[in-house]
């Protein structure tokens, strides 16, 4: 199913979008718009090659039609709104970002998705003088960040961030970015720097003086450094702030692999190095796209208890220890060889076992 919208697709509040079971393609002008709504949740959609519309009537509900000025082109914009939670999806080639979160939004996880082929990718906060983001709380779990992307993965303006066990193929530019003193509380992730020499930091203080940044409360914490790869902390290890920065506990980020398997859309196949055409997509909306994009990190259609995929990890569970398997067979062996002795002999226990209970 490709869905080509002519303008922003308008969410109100209480709304579930459920791609499970097929093939959801969301494209065109506009795309999503979440806008002073809460309690939604965007689920195994595909959402690419977006581009700004607007200046024109559109509808905001079921009953309302209203003048709506231009957009900027993101996959999902989020503004003033709460609640949102944006899982197993797969966002690419946007005008703007893949995900823009701004003007006091918060109580957002954005979890179990893959990123690929795209910029800008993901900004939290509108302004640097916009107070009303200073309270935004933003989990960001279990999502691969993969081919072909530059920077702000995410880039934040104040609020409280918690970047935790994700994977990054790779950037252009940088990883984390931010201004305006966000806390950002890194751990249990996997961090792969470029080939570029240059761009081996992690970490990037956007036109701040390093006499005002090193102030900001910015940590890494288990995170894993490929590649060359190296996150510059700031601030204060352990601080009371990093607790509005931490929504679960990290899982090692030796199990990363397993973590982000299922990261994107649930039943597609592609491998790491293939592409995905997407149907529908004839070049025509973003002159920079092209048409493919690499979920590389499917995994399958059952994706068991929706409610409880925000956090879920898709690793096997681990086998019980050779051991163990061992003991409980000797134990067995033994149990079976008794009572057969004591049918046998008409209750009676083995010599040897008697003495035992004397």
């Amino acid at each position: 199913m490709v869905i080509k919208l002519k303008h922003e697709l308008i969410f109100n509040s209480f709304k579930t979008v459920d791609g499970r079971g097929v093939t959801v393609h969301v494209t065109g002008n506009g795309c999503i718009t979440l806008q002073y709504v809460s309690h939604v949740i965007i689920h195994n959609i595909h959402v690419h090659h977006c581009k700004p519309s607007g200046n024109a009537d559109i509808a905001s509900s079921p009953t309302h039609v209203g003048w709506r000025g231009r957009s900027d082109g993101d996959g999902i914009s989020i503004f003033s709104s709460q609640k949102i939670w944006i899982d197993h999806c797969a966002l690419s080639y946007c005008t703007d970002g893949l995900i823009d979160a701004i003007m006091g939004s918060t109580g957002i996880t954005i979890s179990n998705n893959y990123f690929s082929h795209h910029n800008e990718v993901m900004l939290l906060g509108h302004d640097d003088r916009h107070l009303a983001d200073s309270g935004m709380q933003v989990t960001i779990a279990f999502n691969h960040f993969g081919e072909a992307l530059v920077q702000r993965m995410p880039r934040c303006r104040l609020g409280y961030i918690h970047v935790v066990n994700n994977d990054f193929t790779a950037w252009e530019m940088y990883a984390i970015g931010g201004s305006a003193n966000p806390t950002i509380n890194s751990q249990g992730n996997r961090y792969t720097a470029p080939v570029d020499p240059n761009a081996k930091e992690v970490t990037k203080r956007v036109d701040t003086d390093e006499r005002e940044w090193a102030s900001w409360n910015w940590r890494t914490e288990g995170d894993l450094m490929v590649n060359g790869a190296y996150f510059v902390p700031s601030g204060a290890d352990v601080s009371p702030q990093y607790a509005k920065a931490s929504s679960i506990q990290p899982k090692s980020a030796a199990f990363i692999q397993q973590l982000t398997f299922t990261a994107g859309v649930f039943g597609e196949s592609s491998e790491e190095t293939g592409s995905y055409t997407y149907p529908g997509y004839t070049g025509d909306t973003v002159p920079s796209g092209t048409g493919t994009t690499t979920t590389g990190s499917s995994g399958p259609t059952d994706d068991g208890n929706f409610f409880g995929m925000i956090f879920g990890s898709g690793a096997a569970p681990s086998p019980t220890p050779p051991a163990l398997t061992s003991m409980a067979s000797t134990f067995l062996s033994l149990l079976i060889i008794l009572i057969l002795y004591s049918i046998t002999n008409q209750g009676a226990l083995p010599p040897l076992l008697s003495l035992l209970l004397l």
